[in-house]
């Protein structure tokens, strides 16, 4: 039976939630959530009050869904104990964190779930073979489903009726503006690890059109002209920063983050 901790519990929190409590290899050891609010009527054995005291809970797995913030404070302490599961990639857009949680991914493993990636372990192969030149990931949503910080979230504001290209850059810069949005181009950056952060490029759209979707794009490019370009869209309603595939792909991500050993790992 392997033991799986939950921190954060919002949408995607209380599904996972669900499906552990579903599952017959899985056991819920704790969830956590940073408004203990949200938790009130569930069993108070499985809520963690405070973080740090979850090594009394032998845990297995550790997910966040929580907060990129998370990852920077307890990342490299929660791979002491467990395996990690960092639901907030962006994050590791910060190369003294990476470092640090690579470093710290000794014993046990650091899993970083592909979402709305498509292709991501087929992306890596290139990277390990040293043949993947390029990588460009475009999302486009509804301008509400955008969280975003600095100019960006100003840019975001003016749009009424026509869409606009908000960022079309290295993915490391995106990151810290929009840790919400672009968790995807986070993994593709770790995927392609020969190219990084600094040389994926990442391109977010806010479309007022968009009503029904989230439209993902990955485009590659590798020797001799070789070049794929997929197009996922993933049902989302207005608003939603998270579309509704996501959700189960994030629980397979989940079920696959297990077995791998020490280091980091795509799932």
């Amino acid at each position: 039976m392997r033991r799986v901790g939950v921190v954060g519990y919002g949408h995607l929190g209380k599904f996972l939630v669900e499906k552990i409590q579903e599952h017959p290899e899985l056991e819920l050891a704790f969830v956590w959530n940073r408004s203990p609010a949200a938790l009130e009527g569930f069993p108070k054995d499985l809520v963690l009050q405070d973080l740090k005291d979850f090594k009394e809970r032998n845990v297995d797995l550790i997910v966040e869904v929580a907060h990129p913030d998370i990852t920077r404070q307890w990342g490299p302490i929660f791979l002491q104990e467990a395996d990690y599961m960092i639901g907030s990639p962006t994050a590791l857009s910060s190369q003294e964190l990476e470092t640090s949680l690579r470093t710290a991914a000794t014993k046990h493993g650091l899993y970083v779930p592909s979402g709305a990636f498509w292709g991501a372990e087929d992306i890596k192969k290139m990277a390990d073979r040293g043949t993947l030149q390029n990588l460009k990931v475009t999302m486009t949503k509804h301008p509400t489903s955008f969280k975003l910080n600095g100019d960006l979230k100003t840019k975001n504001d003016q749009v009424k009726d026509t869409k606009l290209i908000l960022y079309d850059g290295p993915v490391r810069e995106l990151c810290p503006l929009a840790p919400n949005n672009v968790n995807t181009m986070a993994a593709a950056a770790i995927a392609a690890h020969n190219l990084g952060f600094d040389k994926v490029s990442g391109s977010i759209v806010s479309d007022p059109q968009m009503t029904d979707w989230h439209i993902v794009e990955v485009e590659v490019w590798g020797p001799n002209g070789f070049n794929v370009k997929t197009t996922r869209s993933n049902p989302a309603a207005v608003g939603a920063v998270t579309g509704t595939a996501t959700y189960a792909s994030f629980l397979s991500s989940m079920l696959g983050a297990k077995s791998k050993g020490a280091g980091v790992h795509l799932c």
